[in-house]
């Protein structure tokens, strides 16, 4: 079905009427633009998706071909974190009458180009994006037929004009540090996330601090990059357990990979907390089942999901909304982690910090 829509000066919407006639083209052709179709030339269908972006255009009634499903966009389905996400938007979803449809495109950072045409033509209620940024392009299309989105964040930091939700990442990272320092380590190992992901940097920094509000020196051999999957974080454990003065306790950035700690820990003969204490990050079920149940930084995974769920009929509703929320991270102490042994590492690291 074609859509069109009537004049309305009162309220002084623009109409399909002035869009065709400002771009240049019939009523059809913008039509065909808001509908997803592809048998229109790029430069044309930029031009329309640009005229109806400036002019707030909006349906005044929903399309027939509208779904009533919110779609969730994921770069990889297979993490654990992934279905604590699709939770909290099946809880919003359900309490709405509408469903939930699941997408995998693209990378960490954005989805794949062919994503949007299907997107256009699927036509939900909005979209829920992890990523942590959308192409300028993308987020024309988007805002042209209507649709609205949110970004789920905990990989990056979103440009300032996307409503997005994240979580404290830095004090995350410092918390979790602290608490190993406060049980009184002092070679202190990290395997956070990707370096090119701000989260894996901001729990990074959060390592930093409160190792130097702690007075001890952070030794370069013990700061390591991973990719948040058990494989990275157990390849990393093995380079930092292979040290001739290996650490006494490592934060891994994700619960997965201090999944892959506890395994090289394993390997090399260490128990855990007793010659190795293990701290996580995300709080995934799976944490508390872990032998030993898993210390880690509960991020609100599922909370996160609901409020960008939420966030996002309210733009649909034509509702204002803040663009950035962030919700709040905790730790969780369970058995990983211990006060190190004597006669460990730690008595010559506590001997240089007097110095």
């Amino acid at each position: 079905m074609l859509l069109t829509m009537r004049d309305d000066e009162e309220t002084g919407r623009i109409t399909l009427a002035q869009v065709a006639q400002q771009a240049g083209v019939s009523i059809s052709t913008v039509s065909k633009v808001l509908n997803g179709r592809q048998d229109v030339a790029a430069p044309t269908r930029i031009k329309v998706e640009r005229l109806l972006e400036t002019h707030a255009y909006r349906r005044t009634t929903r399309s027939s071909r509208e779904a009533p499903l919110i779609e969730i966009v994921f770069h990889e389905l297979e993490s654990i974190w992934a279905m604590e996400l699709i939770r909290g938007v099946e809880n919003v979803a359900k309490a709405n009458q509408a469903g939930v449809i699941l997408t995998e495109s693209g990378t960490r950072h954005s989805p794949s180009p062919d994503w949007i045409e299907g997107v256009l033509q699927r036509r939900p209620i909005g979209v829920v994006l992890v990523f942590s940024a959308l192409p300028q392009t993308v987020k024309e299309q988007l805002r042209a037929r209507s649709i609205p989105f949110v970004i789920i964040d905990p990989a990056g930091d979103p440009d300032p004009d996307v409503p997005s939700v994240g979580s404290a990442n830095w004090n995350g990272g410092l918390a979790a540090t602290r608490h190993l320092v406060e049980l009184g380590h002092r070679r202190i190992g990290i395997i956070t996330g990707p370096e090119d992901m701000l989260c894996s940097l901001a729990r990074l920094d959060g390592y930093r601090s409160a190792m130097s509000m702690a007075g001890l020196e952070t030794d370069p051999a013990l700061i390591q990059y991973g990719d948040f999957h058990v494989e990275g974080g157990y390849e990393r454990a093995m380079e930092m357990l292979s040290l001739p003065r290996r650490p006494t306790a490592i934060f891994a950035g994700s619960d997965l990979q201090a999944l892959g700690v506890l395994e090289a820990a394993r390997v090399n003969g260490l128990r855990v907390p007793h010659d190795l204490s293990v701290v996580g990050y995300d709080d995934v079920p799976v944490a508390k089942w872990s032998s030993p149940a898993l210390t880690t930084v509960h991020q609100p995974l599922r909370q996160m999901a609901e409020e960008a769920a939420q966030m996002l009929l309210r733009l649909r509703a034509g509702e204002t909304s803040a663009t950035r929320l962030e919700l709040g991270t905790s730790l969780v102490v369970r058995k990983s982690t211990a006060a190190p042994q004597e006669g460990t590492d730690t008595e010559e690291a506590v001997r240089q910090t007097s110095r």
